[in-house]
């Protein structure tokens, strides 16, 4: 395949100024629907309110920690609607919202957040694999799972969530290596939120752009501005259907911003300056959105008010059900180390059942 027609755009793929304004780079892209788009900016409030209620609900005690995406939602709506039902998301810990886009229960998504299991929800399922938290490993069960639809011949995409410095893990490198020879059918979707925890992307790598190692392994990538959702959602439509296709993986970066800090337990203030954060507020997805949609008239004032007031409804249901108390049964802690359980893990199984009933 020529070089040329796996390079990324030189300028991030843009439909949307700052400003709500439309802008000219969309590279040739087409733009999604006024009513698809719309039920990104529905999801996009949903996923802000539910981001805030989160991060409430750790100071409160009832999360043991929160890696909050605000500023992101347009990435993370973006990857659930470009994904349809047989496909799989591969998220990361900082990707609740996706799950949320995605339709899964938020006590199911935060199980693992408030510490009371690895996953809360059935990956089978709902096509969502573990919030993983080791970086990049997921790349490499994406592929994996990619490749098994493949030799089966299922109609499926596996579309990997990760960050900017999970790029520089090893496992990444080898999922987009393996993923490019068998051309599998998978999406790796990189946001760029310019810190890799307190590390600087400037210090993390000296590429021009994360969307152009792909080209190395042989694999179309692009770059988009992750800030603006119309972008974001055009790109992933279009790379979900390569690689469905049968026309091989794609790597998109998204270029966006981590306001919060890497988890509520980190000091942000001691690595970045206020002044920087200030200026990515100012280039805030949703508002953006919000903008662009009334300008098009496919978006009313009374819409924005009802979206809104659903969005409270749901932060209720969130408060509601992390503030009840769990039920958990110690013995399941066995149920799913293996499919089939050992000889041993029987033998362990029996051992804490008797002494529960002692």
């Amino acid at each position: 395949m020529a070089a040329k027609t796996l390079l990324p755009s030189a300028a991030p793929v843009r439909f949307v100024a700052e400003d709500g304004s439309r802008a000219g780079e969309h590279g040739g892209y087409g733009e999604p629907t006024g009513e698809r788009l719309k039920e990104a900016y529905r999801l996009m409030v949903l996923g802000r309110r539910f981001d805030v209620q989160a991060t409430a609900l750790t100071k409160q005690g009832r999360l043991a920690v929160y890696p909050s995406s605000a500023g992101q939602e347009a990435c993370q709506v973006a990857a659930a609607l470009a994904v349809e039902a047989q496909d799989w998301l591969f998220p990361t810990y900082r990707d609740s919202v996706a799950l949320v886009a995605r339709g899964l229960e938020p006590g199911e998504v935060l199980t693992l957040l408030r510490g009371d299991a690895h996953c809360g929800y059935n990956p089978v399922e709902t096509r969502v694999a573990p919030q993983c938290t080791p970086l990049a490993t997921q790349t490499l069960h994406a592929v994996g799972l990619a490749h098994a639809m493949q030799r089966r011949g299922e109609d499926g995409v596996a579309l990997a969530l990760i960050g900017d410095g999970a790029t520089s893990e090893g496992d990444f490198h080898e999922a987009l290596n393996f993923a490019a020879v068998f051309k599998a059918p998978v999406v790796f979707f990189v946001q760029n939120n310019r810190f890799a925890i307190s590390v600087p992307f400037e210090k993390q790598s000296a590429a021009a752009a994360l969307a152009y190692k792909g080209i190395g392994y042989g694999m179309r990538s692009e770059q988009v501005d992750g800030n603006d959702a119309v972008a974001v959602l055009a790109v992933l439509d279009d790379a979900v259907r390569h690689a469905r296709e049968g026309k091989g993986p794609v790597l998109v970066e998204a270029h966006t911003y981590r306001i919060d800090a890497h988890t509520n337990a980190d000091d942000a203030t001691r690595y970045r300056d206020a002044e920087e954060v200030a200026k990515w507020r100012e280039a805030d997805p949703l508002k953006r959105l919000e903008t662009y949609l009334k300008s098009r008239k496919s978006l009313s004032d009374s819409e924005i008010e009802r979206f809104a007031a659903d969005a409270e409804v749901f932060a209720q249901s969130v408060r509601d059900t992390l503030n009840a108390e769990p039920e958990l049964d110690p013995l399941s802690l066995f149920d799913h180390v293996y499919a089939v359980p050992t000889r041993q893990l029987e033998a362990q199984r029996a051992t804490l059942e008797a002494e529960l009933e002692a």
